[in-house]
């Protein structure tokens, strides 16, 4: 086994019963600014509720808002290490989105009526099965703004989950989860830390080729280039397997049957709760019972996973403690996400700006002072130069 893919293996598999040996240090006494060590749900509860403030609307000054706040509290809070950069490539895949959205309202038209046309391309007659759909046609500008709005709130939604991948700890956001979930997680921190590692072997492999006056494009430099990535993937794959296996990963502890149905019925239930729940929230005719179930969803979900969590023999080593700053930094995302909420009931029509008659979107105060709330974790939580990535 390489030594780098025993470090890997250490530095990603947690022992059940005992001290890992790759995990992180512990933190520093005195030193409370370090992006580490705050709690990575924190981060998650974040972004997630500045993707929940994306979602209540399509102004886009105050979408434009939101991707600052995220833009900024990414850049003032992440470390050095590999996962942080994946902030740009939400950001790229999010601009990828918004053109295709558009792209589709070109060709596929939209269904939002305009009186100011800017093209009229050829349209494609299509069978009578098809009806409801064209292709080409009369392009306005109020189906493209339309569809402006939609793109740049999906991409909102993917800049924030970006931002989340940015700023948590992969490796401790694992060790935090109840261990209902613990097999789950370590599947999902595999994928993400291994994938980077084959871009870099391919980028490796293609800079000493191009050393050699070799080619490193085309179909052929594909194939000598990709079966050594593959190589390495597999060597890789089975140095994590004998890792895992040495550690004990996978066994379970008995627990008795009624345990085991008890667990089943409440996880089962709650999230049939959540569903419930979910769907009488977004609806008119369900606003009474909603919220109550919604709560009782997500009450018997959690009590299924911890009575769940009885199967995992897995001990966590110095566990991140869940402190004042993260209780500040998930707040204030709760905060955005509640404001934008009440605004959105108080005031539609300044966060879902009409299109019909076109008009200029303006941007609403006291919302837009709410989204600024989202950058209070880059004044608690600063960034330590001096930390090295894991």
């Amino acid at each position: 086994m390489r030594d780098s893919d025993r470090a890997g293996a250490r530095g990603l598999i947690a022992p059940r019963g005992g001290a890992a040996e790759g995990d992180s240090p512990a933190p520093l006494k005195g030193r409370h600014g370090r992006p580490g060590h705050l709690h990575p749900g924190a981060w998650w509860v974040w972004s997630l509720s500045l993707g929940v403030a994306a979602s209540r609307t399509s102004n886009p000054l105050l979408l434009a808002l939101l991707v600052t706040v995220t833009g900024y509290v990414v850049a003032a809070c992440r470390t050095s290490s590999p996962w942080s950069r994946s902030y740009g490539a939400f950001a790229r895949l999010a601009l990828a989105v918004l053109v295709v959205r558009l792209a589709f309202t070109v060709v596929l038209g939209s269904p939002v009526p305009g009186s100011h046309t800017l093209v009229t391309l050829p349209e494609v007659p299509l069978p009578h099965w098809a009806q409801g759909i064209r292709l080409g046609g009369r392009v306005s500008a109020e189906g493209l703004v339309f569809s402006l709005y939609d793109g740049l709130r999906i991409a909102a939604l993917l800049i924030c989950v970006g931002a989340a991948n940015a700023l948590a700890h992969p490796a401790r956001l694992l060790k935090s989860l109840p261990g209902a979930l613990y097999e789950m997680g370590v599947a999902v921190v595999v994928a993400l830390t291994f994938a980077p590692h084959l871009i870099a072997d391919a980028q490796r492999l293609r800079a000493a080729r191009r050393l050699r006056g070799r080619p490193d494009s085309g179909f052929r430099g594909l194939l000598q280039v990709g079966l050594p990535v593959l190589e390495g993937a597999l060597e890789r794959s089975v140095a994590l397997a004998a890792a895992m296996d040495a550690r004990g990963y996978g066994r379970s502890a008995d627990v008795p049957d009624r345990v085991r149905r008890t667990t089943a019925a409440l996880t089962l239930g709650g999230l049939l709760g959540v569903c419930a729940g979910t769907y009488g929230l977004l609806t008119a005719e369900g606003g009474g019972y909603g919220l109550p179930l919604l709560l009782a969803g997500v009450g018997a979900a959690l009590a299924g996973l911890r009575l769940g969590g009885r199967r995992s023999l897995r001990t966590r080593y110095r566990p991140d403690p869940w402190d004042a700053r993260a209780w500040l930094v998930s707040g204030a995302g709760a905060a955005v996400a509640g404001l934008l909420t009440l605004a959105g009931a108080r005031d539609p029509d300044a966060l879902r700006p009409g299109v019909v008659p076109l008009v200029a979107p303006t941007l609403p105060l006291w919302p837009a002072a709410a989204v600024l709330l989202g950058l209070l974790p880059a004044l608690i939580v600063l960034k330590d130069p001096k930390e090295e990535p894991s």
